[in-house]
C-alpha cells in the first residue's frame, strides 16, 4: 500500500518510521511537507490519550528542516487529568553528523467527551462542492506529496476563489503507516497543512511563504477523508504573514486552522 511512512521497530522508548517520497515537499523535495509528519505525531498521541478523551486542539511547531529519512517518534503526557491533559510528541531526525535533532512537535489538548448534542452550534453553513479548475493549482507540476492528495479547487462560480478566501476539496490518496488504520483526525491532519497553499495570497514564482507552525481547532470530530478548506493568506510589510482556514467535511463545518509564515522574494 502506498503511504507516507514505513513502520521500522523501535530505539528504545521511540517508534521508528522511514519516510517515503510521499513526504517530499513541494517547496523542495529534500525536505517533507508539513502535513505528514502532522499525522505521524497526532497518530501517537491519539495512541497515548486515555480512554474517552478526545483532542480539541493540535498544534505543529516545524523547528527545523524536516529530511526525507528514518525518523524518530516519542510521544508523552505534559499535563495529566481526567477532564483536561496535554500531550505532546516529537519527531527526531539525524543531523549531518548522526546525532538527533527534534525537527516536529505537536502538542494537543484532550478534553473528556460528554453528551452535548442538543446544544450543537455551527458558525457556518455546510459547504456544498461546486465547479473545479485544475488549472487554479499552483503546484500541479510539483512531485511527493503533491501526488499524494486530490486537489479540487473550485472557482469563482462555485463560490470557491474570490478576494476574500480559495476553497479546495482534498483528499488524501495514500496511507499514513503502512496499511494500519487511520482515524479521520489523522486523515484530516494529512492535508490541512496544505491551508498555506489554499490560501496563497502571493505566486509562489516570486516569494517563498513557508509556515513554521499550524494550529488546529476541532470542535467536532471529521468524518470521511474527503475535506474543503476556506483559506486566505495576510501579508504584513516586513516578511512576516498569517494564513487562516475554515474547515470541513462532507456534513459541514469542523473547525479552524491558523499558520505563521516566512515570507522572503525569490532571488
Amino acid at each position: 500500500m502506498s503511504c507516507y511512512y514505513r513502520r521500522l521497530g523501535s530505539d528504545g522508548p521511540a517508534a521508528v518510521f522511514d519516510s517515503t517520497d510521499y513526504t517530499r515537499s513541494n517547496w523542495t523535495p529534500e525536505i517533507q511537507h508539513g502535513s505528514p509528519p502532522l499525522a505521524l505525531l497526532t497518530k501517537a498521541i491519539e495512541e497515548m490519550a486515555a480512554p474517552g478523551m478526545r483532542l480539541g486542539r493540535l498544534t505543529l511547531d516545524i523547528l527545523g528542516a524536516i529530511p526525507v529519512t528514518a525518523v524518530h517518534v516519542e510521544a508523552r503526557v505534559d499535563r495529566p487529568g481526567n477532564r483536561i491533559a496535554l500531550l505532546s510528541a516529537d519527531m527526531a531526525a539525524p543531523r549531518p553528523d548522526g546525532a538527533p535533532r527534534v525537527v516536529a512537535r505537536v502538542s494537543a489538548w484532550a478534553l473528556a467527551a460528554s453528551d452535548t448534542a442538543d446544544a450543537v452550534t455551527d458558525r457556518h453553513p455546510p459547504l456544498v462542492e461546486g465547479i473545479s479548475d485544475p488549472d487554479l493549482f499552483p503546484w500541479k507540476d510539483a512531485e511527493g506529496y503533491v501526488d499524494s492528495v486530490q486537489w479540487r479547487p473550485q472557482t469563482e462560480a462555485s463560490g470557491g476563489a474570490s478576494g476574500d478566501a480559495s476553497v479546495y476539496w482534498i483528499k488524501p490518496l495514500v496511507g499514513l503507516v503502512d496499511d494500519e488504520p487511520t482515524t479521520p483526525l489523522q486523515r484530516l491532519a494529512m492535508v490541512v497543512d496544505s491551508a498555506n497553499g489554499v490560501g496563497a495570497a502571493l505566486d509562489p514564482r516570486e516569494f517563498v511563504f513557508m509556515n513554521t507552525d499550524t494550529t488546529v481547532h476541532v470542535h467536532r470530530l471529521p468524518i470521511g477523508d474527503d475535506f474543503a478548506l476556506r483559506a486566505r493568506a495576510s501579508i504584513g510589510p516586513d516578511g512576516v504573514g498569517v494564513t487562516t482556514a475554515e474547515i470541513f467535511d462532507r456534513y459541514g463545518f469542523i473547525g479552524t486552522s491558523a499558520q505563521t509564515l516566512l515570507v522572503q522574494r525569490r532571488a
